[in-house]
């Protein structure tokens, strides 16, 4: 038997247009997804401490850790409104390695002094735990018997 981690325990249902989750009721659109919260966290953060000099006038560095964060976030929206499961793993596959790229740029700009210790820590803890919880989506849908609307 296959277990979900249960910060994210969801039990896909496209054949009725739902996604449930089991610790927060039905989730019916992709701004309900625990994993889509966590991202839109993150860039969040990233915007703020990339607001900040030096980081904000590191246009090449700091337009490429947005843009990562963003993929993030927009990967698993686009990823569920597919409508499919194998078009959702190869969005979900993108937003998994796009929070990889945050976490690997967070090095940089810890090395060129542009964040501190504590905000490296918390990019690096934040895309460390959405690329586990991405993992863990990714394999629960590759086992789930339910292939979405498309396959239907």
């Amino acid at each position: 038997a296959f277990s979900v981690p249960e910060s994210f325990i969801f039990i896909l249902n496209f054949e009725s247009g739902i996604l449930n989750q089991r610790l927060m009721g039905k989730i019916e659109k992709f701004e309900d997804i625990e994993m889509w919260q966590a991202a839109r966290r993150l860039v969040l953060f990233i915007y703020r401490q990339t607001s900040q000099k030096p980081f904000s006038i590191d246009y090449g560095l700091k337009d490429q850790i947005q843009r990562a964060s963003v993929s993030v976030m927009s990967n698993i929206a686009e990823g569920f409104e597919r409508g499919g499961n194998k078009e959702f793993l190869q969005f979900l596959f993108i937003a998994k390695a796009s929070s990889a790229e945050v976490k690997s740029l967070a090095y940089i700009a810890c090395d060129l002094g542009y964040i501190d210790e504590k905000s490296f820590d918390i990019i690096q803890n934040e895309t460390t735990s959405l690329s586990r919880q991405i993992a863990g989506f990714i394999r629960y849908i590759k086992n789930s018997p339910l292939k979405g609307l498309k396959n239907v």
